[in-house]
């Protein structure tokens, strides 16, 4: 080989490496652009994460509070229907000239009206509550015209409504266990759907018996058996 063509050969070699060289350091920079726009990426998914979890906190918190706006709608409602039946109720007794204190309550989704205190009470209330149901169908039918919206508000007179869950409660449970006992079904007398409500919760509290109400109203009753 000559000198010319030995030096001609390096100048080849020397170009063939920095063409290797740029070549390399374009892939570095090409890699490093992928990973910048890859760590790019995983922090802007990191944000949109972070955005969807404060969205969602802030839907829950949305939720709770609406649910919370209901609820304290809901009693204000409430608490309004018991001030117009107790209004309706002091006129009623002021007419008749009874004496009556009137006690105002919520029990779930109903307003509680009761009225104690006075000798004459038991007037109101009737044989087997009849005059008592009247009078609160009479008291729903007062507030429903102020507030345009039907009423299922509780109206007690001497406490017969509350005496009489206490007594239905007792004779559900006794029955119960009887047919629990003997395995025989029992059959009470025709009820309320409130009073029948109150056996029923009562007979649902002893194990290995149920109760279930057969017939039409108005003499519609309840039936226990043994599961």
């Amino acid at each position: 080989m000559t000198a010319e063509t030995a030096t001609h050969a390096d100048a080849e070699s020397t170009k063939h490496d920095e063409t290797l060289e740029a070549g390399s350091g374009q892939d570095a920079v090409d890699t490093a652009t992928v990973e910048s726009t890859s760590d790019v990426n995983d922090d802007e998914a990191t944000d949109a994460a972070r955005d969807d979890a404060a969205a969602d906190a802030d839907d829950v918190d949305s939720e709770d509070a609406d649910d919370d706006a209901d609820e304290e709608d809901e009693e204000e409602r409430l608490v309004e229907e018991g001030e117009i039946a107790g209004d309706y109720l002091e006129q009623l007794l002021d007419v008749l000239d009874f004496d009556g204190d009137i006690d105002l309550d919520v029990d779930g989704d109903r307003a509680i009206v009761s009225i104690d205190g006075g000798d004459d009470l038991t007037k109101l209330v009737g044989r087997k509550g009849e005059v008592l149901d009247a009078l609160q169908e009479l008291t729903r039918l007062a507030v429903q015209q102020a507030t345009g919206d039907r009423s299922r508000l509780m109206l007690d007179i001497a406490r017969w409504r509350a005496d009489r869950r206490e007594r239905l409660a007792r004779l559900g449970r006794e029955v119960a266990e009887r047919v629990l006992e003997s395995g025989e079904r029992e059959q009470l007398d025709p009820m309320t759907p409130f009073e029948r409500k109150i056996v029923h919760d009562a007979v649902a509290a002893v194990d290995g018996v149920m109760s279930e109400s057969e017939g039409a109203e108005p003499k519609r009753r309840v039936v226990v058996i043994k599961n």
